[in-house]
């Protein structure tokens, strides 16, 4: 589950739900084209079916054998004496002021606990959610639903923690353990299982989630495998010449591009439109990944929250020259290929870049001793700055004990950290340091002068400073920068409105990724309504669902009386699709809320007056429906 506070859980979710989706305006011939081999390809992924990774093993053994005991395989699995790692022989552990006790009882495992209202109660934990560096626990709830314990087990010291946020909470909080924000159905399960359908019914407010593996097998990347595995069975010289081997995905000879985006619907911050079939061709059919938010990642694009990969190293140089997930992870171990500066010696030169004339660091080995702080704990042992992650891979703790670092391999600049508050490696280790020391090493070994970085206009951006509109516009416009920190610019041009601003968004509607032409949609605006429909309609037919639904949540209400003949059908179709995402995420309260603002522009004011009052109910907190509710009852 997701590590944050208790108020930054609550307002990422608000940052995706306030403004969702957009589109844009294609060539009629391109549209056509992709449709066209979609349909193709839609057509051989629905024919094919799911087999199970055991399917797959007498054939691809070794595979099957990297697979097995790595974190995709362990994953989720069901409680029992050898998945279960935590102690459970009668412990207990306190943490603000409750006492757990978790025991044994008929060959199964329990945990007596605050539950529903803070009410001490005995729970049966039925399955195991993760492995190393922790394992957490999941409890059944009537309604389908799986809860996640806030007690997990910590697999590296073996002792049990309760997982953050660290202070107490509230019962009837939605980040209480039994309440939405910790809920496997919604928030969790998706990623560690195989073909999960969530299966959340608004009306009855119950799940019928089902999968066909329960975690992460050999399906989730390779697609449904019934056909491969038909033709797999067949003698070798009846085999028909067959494209990718019949299996719906491929997964070699692929760019970065591809390879990342069949990574990120699992190591991304998104919100999810559907349920994920391992089919999909275009991640942004699917999930809507954040931007580079304040309060997700620093204005220089490093995590901050809980991001996962996705968004820091689509942010790098070795993303935008093709370096896929691959290079450093075995796809099926998922472990590291080489292990420390090996890693970035396959292409980096050893006798240029491993040296103590470019790491100015003694390396492992070498004379020195371990650097100790005031109350004799070791800081950083001899050797570690010769490393080439811990300059270039800053991480962070999630999840209490989970370290991760950040995927942008970005160049050290304490300088830029000091400018706009984001972390300075060097002070990660030299704790008895300050930024005026680092700096100053930096321009003593590599020269003064660093070049400019978005992050100073990203950062000017969030403060809404003077000038800084013209900044973001450049961003916008020059393809040289990553894509998210260009869709990041332009989101940030919201508080810059005029002519020149307005130009960029238009330029950016027909932009060739989709993120962007997303963010233009929700941003595009005119005095002249029938303009303002206008150019909307064209972005309903955008090939990408977030592009066009967005353009359809814009048109609903006044605006699509603008529109007429084909225009209006297509209108009310790309609607359905937008009611239907958002009917997916009607178990979180920005689903509902979303909802009750498309009732609203409809006049459906008794529909939104309930999609508002549920939003409230799943989170007592989400101020936006409370203040909607309020507008739409004094409007009455």
């Amino acid at each position: 589950m997701t590590d944050t506070t208790q108020h930054t859980a609550r307002w990422e979710w608000l940052a995706l739900a306030a403004a969702v989706f957009v589109v844009i305006a294609l060539p009629v011939y391109y549209i056509l084209e992709v449709r066209g081999q979609a349909a193709t390809e839609a057509a051989s992924a629905q024919a094919a079916e799911f087999v199970g990774s055991v399917n797959c093993r007498d054939c691809h053994q070794p595979e099957f054998d990297s697979w097995e005991g790595s974190h995709h395989d362990l994953a989720m699995d069901v409680a029992n004496e050898e998945t279960v790692l935590g102690d459970f022989d009668d412990t207990e552990f306190t943490s603000h002021g409750v006492t757990s006790r978790f025991y044994r009882k008929d060959g199964k495992f329990f945990v007596h606990t605050a539950g529903v209202g803070g009410e001490m109660t005995d729970f049966e934990i039925t399955h195991t959610f993760g492995w190393f560096p922790l394992q957490q626990y999941l409890i059944p709830f009537p309604g389908g639903r799986l809860q996640t314990l806030p007690i997990a087990w910590d697999s590296r010291d073996n002792k049990w923690f309760r997982v953050p946020p660290n202070e107490a909470v509230d019962p009837d909080d939605w980040l209480y353990w039994t309440n939405a924000a910790q809920n496997w159905n919604g928030m969790c399960a998706q990623c560690p299982s195989t073909n999960l359908d969530k299966n959340y019914d608004p009306v009855s407010d119950t799940y019928n989630t089902t999968g066909s593996d329960i975690d992460g097998g050999c399906e989730a990347c390779h697609g449904p495998g019934s056909l491969h595995v038909q033709w797999a069975e067949m003698p070798d010289i009846a085999r028909p010449e067959t494209e990718n081997y019949r299996l719906v995905k491929r997964t070699s000879g692929i760019t970065s591009q591809e390879q990342v985006e069949l990574c990120a619907p699992c190591h991304s911050r998104r919100s999810s439109l559907a349920d994920l079939h391992h089919t999909e061709e275009e991640f942004l059919d699917t999930f809507l990944p954040s931007l580079l938010n304040d309060g997700l990642y620093f204005a220089d694009g490093q995590i901050l929250d809980e991001v996962y990969v996705y968004g820091s190293f689509t942010q790098s140089k070795m993303y935008q020259r093709d370096v896929q997930c691959s290079d450093c992870h075995d796809v099926h171990s998922i472990e590291l290929v080489f292990e420390d500066n090996e890693l970035c010696l396959q292409c980096h030169r050893e006798a240029e870049y491993d040296t103590i004339e470019h790491t100015f660091h003694k390396f492992a080995g070498e004379e020195g001793e371990p650097v100790l702080g005031d109350d004799g704990e070791v800081l950083f042992e001899v050797g570690t700055g010769a490393l080439c992650r811990e300059c270039h891979m800053p991480g962070r703790y999630y999840m209490g004990n989970d370290y991760r670092p950040d995927h942008g391999f970005r160049v050290p600049n304490p300088a830029l950290s000091a400018a706009i508050g984001s972390p300075d490696p060097c002070l990660r280790c030299h704790v008895d340091q300050g930024t005026e020391w680092s700096q100053e090493k930096v321009n003593e070994w590599y020269g003064p002068g660093q070049s400019a970085h978005y992050g100073e206009v990203i950062a000017r951006g969030r403060l809404g400073e003077p000038g800084a509109g013209e900044e973001l516009r450049a961003l916008v416009t020059d393809d040289l920068y990553p894509v998210l920190v260009r869709a990041t610019a332009l989101d940030l041009l919201g508080a810059y409105p005029g002519r020149e601003t307005q130009q960029v968004i238009e330029i950016a509607l027909v932009d060739e990724e989709a993120v962007i032409r997303r963010t233009a949609v929700s941003m595009l605006n005119y005095p002249d309504p029938a303009k303002l429909a206008k150019a909307l309609s064209l972005a309903l037919e955008d090939p990408v669902r977030t592009v066009r639904i967005e353009a359809a949540n814009r048109l609903a209400g006044e605006l699509s009386t603008y529109l007429s003949g084909t225009k209006l059908e297509r209108f009310e179709t790309v609607l359905q699709e937008y009611r239907e995402s958002m009917l997916y995420s009607a178990d979180f309260a920005f689903g509902r809320y979303n909802l009750g603002n498309l009732h609203n522009t409809q006049g459906e004011l008794e529909d939104a007056i309930r999609e508002y009052e549920a939003a409230i109910n799943i989170d007592s907190e989400f101020f936006p429906a409370k203040a909607n509710l309020a507008l739409l009852y004094n409007s009455q």
